[in-house]
């Protein structure tokens, strides 16, 4: 692992910004580790698998969705990689096209797994309601995916934005947010239709990603990213307390209001909050990632990013169904309710075989999404396979080509 981590680190462009790529890798990680653990599956009357959250039984862990939840700061690094692409590029067509494949491929191959897999379990003996929940998590979160392409193909207006607008360009989004929340929060809720909220989906996870296009431009430096975190900040602490937003930041089984799906005005203080963080601290994190071993787990982390995201709720429901096979009463951490607070500790020792497992989906995966790269080229490192080329370029699948 030295070796392989000081190969890295020596194939790595000097004017390669660490900083961004180490961004992208914590969003990434923090959706992981939050879906493992607000996800519980638990053993229904006929023997299948059916999701809950620890948040109904234990709403104290709500705050720790504040730190888990970082897609403002994936936006905000596909706003910047995708606003310096675009203008090396030159050409948007093929521009986007790429990143639409990028995006594309890692959903193909976790959709042609399931489609064999899951009648093969259901001729094992696989409950049809334990096939739905898996059917449902794994779908579940590709709704990003299909949000990020659209903002991602909106590249241009947003630099547009940018030149018109400079650092304020975000804004236009945010009060579009704000606008809709007051229609559908405000005294005259009854009389909104429901589907108003969805107008909120696309300004609402455009707004990091119009941060980022700024940033990259140069239009926030050190005392705009202060301004912007101390301003996220403000304001999601006085939706909380004033005006009853609710304080998690992902859907909790039974509330009547949910702040992701679609996105309320919490979700963009918290972004504006977190990439305010990360701007401001730009340098710190760079330096933090010039030692090769922690440059490393960044650079695979972001090489695999799509893979991870895509299969972390395969090895989820791999390892749940697979232990209520030799355990048919279930394991503490699995499949037990989550009203208590040892179901969190049980839960967490369960990660390193949730890492075991999502480690060999990736290693499988990746192969089947890029058929032409590998053989005689590639060189064997550790348990996977990363062709010489990706280690001189390290460009992260899916996210747009190398910052720097």
């Amino acid at each position: 692992m030295a070796s392989l981590a000081a190969r890295i680190d020596a194939a790595t462009p000097p004017g390669r910004d660490r900083a961004v790529d180490g961004l992208r890798a914590l969003a990434i990680l923090g959706v992981v580790v939050g879906h493992w653990l607000v996800m519980a599956l638990t053993v229904a009357g006929d023997g299948s698998l059916s999701v809950t959250s620890p948040l109904v039984d234990l709403p104290a862990l709500a705050p720790a969705s504040w730190v888990l939840q970082m897609l403002g700061l994936f936006f905000l690094v596909g706003g910047y990689t995708s606003a310096r692409g675009l203008a090396r590029a030159g050409d948007y067509r093929s521009w986007l096209r790429t990143r639409l494949v990028r995006l594309a491929r890692p959903v193909a191959a976790v959709a042609a797994a399931l489609a064999v897999a899951l009648p093969l379990a259901a001729l094992a003996g696989v409950p049809a309601g334990t096939l739905r929940t898996a059917v449902v998590l794994v779908a579940q979160p590709m709704w990003f995916i299909g949000i990020y392409a659209a903002v991602t193909a909106l590249t241009p207006v947003a630099v547009a934005l940018d030149r018109r607008l400079g650092a304020y360009a975000a804004l236009p989004a945010l009060a579009v947010v704000a606008v809709v929340d007051l229609l559908r929060y405000g005294p005259w809720q009854d009389a909104v239709p429901s589907w108003v909220g969805l107008v909120n989906l696309l300004p609402g996870w455009s707004f990091a990603y119009l941060l980022g296009v700024a940033w990259a431009h140069g239009r926030i430096g050190r005392r705009g990213a202060a301004l912007l975190a101390a301003g996220g900040l403000a304001l999601g602490l006085l939706l909380v307390w004033r005006f009853g937003y609710p304080v998690s930041m992902v859907g909790v089984p039974g509330d009547g209001r949910t702040n992701a799906h679609p996105p309320s005005l919490l979700v963009l203080a918290l972004a504006a909050f977190q990439c305010g963080l990360a701007i401001a601290l730009r340098e710190r994190i760079d330096a933090f990632l010039r030692r090769p071993a922690r440059w490393a787990a960044v650079a695979l982390t972001n090489l695999h990013a799509m893979t991870i995201f895509c299969w972390h709720q395969v090895a989820l429901v791999t390892v749940s169904t697979v232990a209520l096979a030799f355990a048919p009463t279930g394991l503490p951490g699995l499949h037990d309710p989550p009203s208590t607070p040892a179901w969190l500790w049980y839960r967490l020792a369960w990660f390193p075989v949730y890492v075991a497992v999502l480690l060999g989906c990736v290693v499988s995966a990746r192969r089947a999404e890029n058929p032409r790269r590998g053989g005689a080229s590639s060189r064997s490192i550790g348990v996977a396979r990363v062709p010489d080329r990706e280690l001189l370029t390290l460009e992260p699948v899916g996210y747009g080509s190398p910052s720097g």
